[in-house]
């Protein structure tokens, strides 16, 4: 089975900065991508920072209207790598993403993250 017909949910094809950190690892400092296309439950993103399949990650990201079907809204997000795309010279490294939780944050969460 194609990854393509495992997915539950359509990505939207949208670009939005995330910051992301590794979980495993407690001194990991934060990092960024952008996303390329983004359901409820799902990512594909572009970033420098490498990372395997298997790892969990914690991310930050507005979730925006065309996905939540409401005012673009911060969330923070437990995930896990499931594909990772090499980097070329044309782009950064391609990561798949299976969002497991997320949680929309509160006004006085956005700015401590």
């Amino acid at each position: 089975m194609s990854l393509t017909n495992r997915r539950n949910e359509t990505r939207i094809p949208i670009n939005v900065p995330i910051r992301f950190r590794a979980l495993a690892d407690v001194h990991a400092s934060e990092q960024i991508g952008e996303s390329e296309n983004l359901s409820q439950r799902g990512a594909f993103m572009r970033t420098a920072y490498p990372l395997t399949v298997g790892t969990q990650i914690e991310l930050f990201m507005t979730m925006p209207h065309e996905i939540s079907g409401a005012e673009p809204t911060e969330v923070r997000c437990t995930a896990r790598v499931v594909r990772v795309e090499p980097a070329t010279l044309l782009s950064k490294t391609g990561v798949g993403l299976h969002i497991e939780k997320y949680r929309v944050l509160a006004d006085r969460e956005r700015w401590a993250s």
